[in-house]
């Protein structure tokens, strides 16, 4: 079971003998002992890790639903790796403070990072300037979830389909309103894409959390949402939201109803916050090895896939190849939305 909390961590040092002076021979065969005996040490500690509790950063607050799942995955992975992961919540600045914590760690293993779509690829063009790289101060692990955005509306209005939304918002050019959790969010940059592709005009509405939104939603104000689902799902439950469409290439396992964007008429069209787990760069093969592993075994495991679609999450597994080239592609077409759209850099 994992703790969390934070945990101090301290490490031991070494004594060097003195007083034997070796001939030149003996100390080409002492050197090639001691490259031995280094080599064979770092391979039983990469065997044998962990053997401490690993920290894990993460950029959000406490109970957000990113925090959440993160927290279902590390209490499995710490049942196969035998140590606690131990949550360290490091909010503020759109994930950039705990992200930036975590890239400038000692690359030991016992640091990692939970990070998520914000931070490691649309923040480039969002700040003009990071605390750090996240293609060179952090070397992937794994992606392990996916929470896609649902195109939620009032149900007192029209629409009853996707195509139906966007022939409503193009017979009413920016009066349509839609409520996110700030400029640069997932939900601002799913509703701006959309607009992109389907050529209508809608409203942004900001607000400071989605507590603030929900009843503007419920009273009609502000109708439209680009939501993730634990946002909306009692909306959706309660009758007062219809969910049109999911921006993603499958159906989500909570919402098996409800059609993809490209099912409803809309190719191409997909937007969601993903989680993955990094660790700081120059951190061993081995350990990412190890790591990638547990996230894996844990991802597969039918208690963690229920729970993790209960918080309105897509299980999946992405190795640490298939996490950077993500990476990349994610970063340049946030970049394009983002460019198009006007956003200046905080």
């Amino acid at each position: 079971m994992a703790r969390f909390g934070r945990s101090k961590i301290t490490d031991g040092a070494h004594q060097q003998s003195e007083g034997f002076r070796p001939d030149r021979r003996s100390l080409l065969s002492l050197g090639g002992a001691a490259l031995l005996a280094a080599t064979g040490m770092r391979h039983a500690n990469a065997q044998d890790y962990p053997t401490r509790p690993v920290q894990v950063l993460v950029p959000f607050a406490g109970g957000s639903a990113s925090d959440v799942i993160t927290r279902i995955l590390l209490n499995r992975m710490s049942m196969s790796l035998g140590q606690a992961f131990v949550v360290d919540n490091r909010p503020g600045a759109g994930g950039n403070i705990g992200t930036a914590a975590a890239a400038h760690a000692a690359p030991d293993g016992y640091t990692l990072l939970m990070s998520t779509s914000g931070p490691l690829a649309a923040n480039k063009s969002l700040y003009k300037e990071l605390p750090y790289d996240p293609q060179k101060d952090l070397v992937p692990i794994g992606l392990f979830a996916t929470l896609p955005n649902v195109i939620v509306i009032n149900s007192r209005l029209p629409p009853k389909s996707l195509n139906e939304l966007i022939d409503y918002a193009k017979a009413h050019p920016r009066e349509l309103n839609y409520g996110t959790v700030g400029v640069g969010s997932s939900q601002h940059l799913a509703a701006a894409y959309f607009e992109q592709l389907t050529g209508t005009e809608i409203t942004h509405v900001p607000y400071r959390n989605i507590a603030a939104y929900t009843p503007d939603f419920i009273a009609g104000q502000v109708p439209l949402g680009f939501q993730l689902l634990p946002n909306v799902i009692s909306l959706i439950k309660s009758g007062d939201a219809r969910p049109l469409a999911v921006a993603s290439d499958k159906r989500m396992t909570a919402l098996p109803d409800v059609p993809t964007a490209a099912e409803a008429g809309l190719k191409n069209y997909e937007s969601a916050a993903w989680l993955a787990l990094l660790a700081p760069a120059s951190t061993g093969k081995a350990v990412l090895d190890r790591l990638y592993a547990a996230m894996a075994e844990a991802v597969n495991d039918p208690k963690v896939r229920a729970l993790f679609v209960e918080q309105g999450a897509e299980p999946m597994v992405m190795d640490p190849q298939g996490l950077k080239d993500f990476m990349t592609s994610e970063t340049t077409k946030w970049a394009a939305v983002i460019k198009k759209i006007g956003i200046e850099p905080m």
